[in-house]
């Protein structure tokens, strides 16, 4: 398998360059650029505010834009692992596989995942499982990791 494909799908199969967290991801790139793009528009927010009510939303938005421009993730594999208690990140290893699909217990009980991520993970591996890493990865990588 590909070290580069493994580096970006997790081992639940999520796609870590898509996510918001990722330090080397397009939402960090695109955020910095359109931070960078904005520069001072505070004072312009206010301004266009009086007559475009939806710029007194600016602050709060500002608020989410540094967030995402800040993401300083490296990814799952390098055990920078963002999701509260994540049960795969320190599964898989003990396990010895690479993704959650090659271990005899896959599905399980143990990754901690919110039912919606929960189904995800189990389709994600499904298919991994079907077509193949690799086969997959192309399928995938330029869909939205939020769906």
């Amino acid at each position: 398998m590909n070290d580069e494909i493994k580096k970006i799908l997790a081992p639940c199969g999520l796609n870590c360059s898509k996510c918001q967290a990722y330090s080397e991801g397009d939402i960090k790139k695109h955020a910095t650029e359109l931070k960078n793009l904005l520069g001072s528009f505070d004072i312009y927010a206010d301004r266009f505010a009086k007559f475009l009510p939806v710029f007194g939303n600016y602050p709060a938005f500002k608020e989410l834009l540094n967030q995402f421009s800040k993401a300083n993730c490296r990814g799952c594999r390098q055990g920078d692992c963002k999701y509260p208690n994540c049960g795969v990140a320190s599964c898989y290893k003990s396990k010895g596989v690479d993704f959650c699909f090659q271990c005899p217990d896959f599905p399980c009980t143990k990754t901690n995942f919110d039912p919606n991520l929960h189904q995800r993970w189990i389709k994600m591996n499904q298919r991994m499982k079907e077509i193949g890493v690799e086969a997959y990865y192309e399928e995938t990588k330029n869909m939205p990791r939020y769906v």
